[in-house]
């Protein structure tokens, strides 16, 4: 069954069954600017988990783009992948456990067709905080799955919360059996031996966690599910990998007509990032020096790497997006819409990448005289760490040159320093994506309402082609990304932010209306990607000043935000300006 297939009965199975479906949230979060991408189908939902109203109702079902960051560099291998598309279904305080896991089961074995015998389940064992969860195991009994199949573990597997505190529950995970023999007698779900696959997960939020570690009951019960895409469409299949699917297959088997080089490893980080990339830039990313610019330029330039490493020419980059997008357009339409730009940025970034690597080599070279001077005739692992992090310049070519040089390559002091690294940025990116899903305190939410008074503020003083390109919100700072080709004079910035003050201080209400789309429209709404949206939609009005299309959440009334005072401008990337801003007590 292709994976297409698998998105649209999931789709339709739960349309007949209640729920709405909406739109994919873009890969860049537009109202959760604390992490770099949509790393979850939950994440764009965070506000009506939390209580409040949906336009579409209380059951509903998408399917989800994601990227996650912190396992990029062991894309490669036969799992993991840093783009995947994420399948989900919601109940915000309707149904629950029984209800949510008959759904499961029927669509498992009914839709998809597979054998109840090959399902394994695991449900939350209980502790101090929460009881065992016996309804959960009960009801999969009842559904179909025999009781020496249904498993109980704590909450470091079954259950589930978002950052340290927060909506949290127990949850109940879905295992395919992949006819692997066991590792052991004691074999189980939670083995990473292969045997059990995980497929999908349905987070039962009834507990609220407090900053003090405590857990109260919720008043609103909600639902959370997620089903991984490539997994499923990989194991229906009878495939090793992701990669074997037909989601990749054209492009790794051009891949291996055009290598020099026979890797397979190469082939998949090329094939994934490719992929990847693509998204990303369809959704209005671009690389650059930090944030989620950042990821794309490290996806990019990775992928670059393993095409040397293959000896493929660079110039075969044009066909292999070509090839990607005729395979994948009927899945993702934007991507045919967005060709042109999709390959314009990653040939730009290609040839940006090819003068990293002449100067990288500048700088081998440079090194290498300095060991020569000291009768040496290794290059030691700091060095090849700094040529790397510093230039991008790959491990592998420094020790192709060392060799060709007749040095050898500490690798092993490399290692180290790089998997210190990998931590740092592993820290960062769960910070980073712990920060944000569960926190709307008092200063997030006025700094939100602030960034709508500054996008009006710049539509009047720059002129109407401002448009925001992201935001990022922490308890410090706003930033703001908006579309302008110019650096800002003094006095432009003085009048944008004069102009917020007086907005502030005209004491303007915030309303929160709900209509049709095409409604919103006409009264002139703006968003960012307004055909994300589905038919009914959220719209901030503030006054004649603002009117949005946006999730929330949102202050009052503007006399609630203080002093608006913009610290820096900046270049954001081509066409994109950046201002950063903090309010202040009055």
């Amino acid at each position: 069954m292709k994976a297409i297939e698998i998105r649209n009965k999931y789709l339709n199975f739960f349309e007949k069954h209640g729920h709405k479906i909406i739109p994919s949230a873009p890969l860049i979060p537009e109202n959760d600017p604390s992490v770099l991408f949509t790393t979850a189908g939950m994440q764009p939902l965070v506000p009506y988990l939390l209580g409040e109203k949906h336009p579409e109702g209380t059951r509903l079902t998408d399917y989800q783009k994601c990227v996650r960051t912190v396992d990029i560099d062991e894309v490669g291998d036969n799992r993991h992948l840093t783009y995947f598309e994420m399948l989900g279904n919601w109940s915000l305080g309707d149904y629950f456990k029984e209800e949510s896991i008959q759904m499961s089961y029927d669509f498992l074995t009914k839709e998809l067709n597979i054998p109840a015998e090959k399902l394994s389940v695991t449900c939350f064992a209980g502790d101090e905080d929460a009881p065992r969860d016996t309804v959960s195991a009960e009801c999969w009994e009842k559904a179909g799955i025999s009781k020496d199949r249904i498993y109980f573990f704590g909450k470091d597997d079954n259950w589930w919360i978002a950052g340290e505190e927060g909506p949290c529950g127990p949850d109940t995970e879905m295992f395919y059996d992949t006819g692997k023999p066991p590792c052991s007698e004691n074999c189980n779900p939670s083995c990473d031996c292969g045997k059990y696959v995980e497929i999908w997960n349905n987070v039962f939020m009834e507990y609220f966690k407090s900053k003090d570690g405590k857990y109260s009951k919720l008043e609103q019960k909600n639902v959370d599910t997620g089903l991984g895409l490539e997994r499923m469409a990989m194991l229906l299949q009878g495939k090793e990998t992701p990669f074997d699917t037909e989601i990749f297959a054209p492009v790794m088997e051009k891949l291996e007509q055009l290598q020099k080089n026979d890797d397979i490893n190469s082939r998949r980080i090329i094939a994934e990032h490719l992929r990847s990339s693509m998204m990303i830039i369809c959704d209005g990313g671009r690389p650059s020096n930090i944030d989620r610019g950042y990821v794309l330029r490290r996806l990019i330039r990775r992928m670059i790497r393993h095409l040397n490493k293959l000896q493929i020419s660079l110039d075969e980059l044009p066909v292999l997006i070509e090839l990607n997008i005729n395979n994948l357009k009927e899945m993702y339409p934007d991507l045919e819409k967005n060709k042109e730009v999709i390959k314009s940025v990653i040939i730009e970034e290609k040839d940006k990448f090819v003068k990293t690597l002449t100067n990288g080599e500048k700088e081998f070279t440079k090194e290498m005289n300095k060991a020569i001077q000291n009768g040496e005739k290794q290059i030691n692992g700091q060095v090849v760490f700094k040529l790397y992090d510093t230039y991008g310049f790959p491990p592998e070519v420094t020790k192709e040159l060392a060799e060709e040089n007749g040095f050898k390559v500490d690798l092993k002091e490399f290692d180290n320093l790089f998997k210190l690294h990998q931590e740092k940025s592993r820290l960062g990116s769960e910070q980073k994506f712990k920060g944000g899903l569960a926190s709307t305190g008092e200063i997030e939410t006025k700094y939100h309402t602030a960034t709508h008074l500054l996008n009006a503020a710049l539509k009047q003083v720059l002129g109407s082609h401002v448009h925001q390109r992201g935001s990022n919100i922490t308890e410090e700072r706003m930033r703001f990304d908006f579309s302008h080709d110019s650096k800002m004079t003094d006095e432009e910035k003085k009048q944008v932010e004069d102009l917020v003050n007086k907005y502030i201080q005209m004491a303007i209400p915030v309303e929160r209306l709900e209509m049709k789309k095409d409604d919103a429209i006409a009264m002139g709404a703006e968003a960012m990607f307004l055909d994300k949206y589905g038919d009914i939609v959220t719209v901030y009005k503030i006054g004649d000043v603002s009117i949005e299309l946006c999730g929330g959440p949102h202050v009052k009334n503007t006399s609630e935000l203080g002093k608006f005072v913009i610290k820096k401008e900046e270049s954001s990337s081509s066409g994109v300006r950046r201002i950063k801003a903090i309010l202040t007590e009055n």
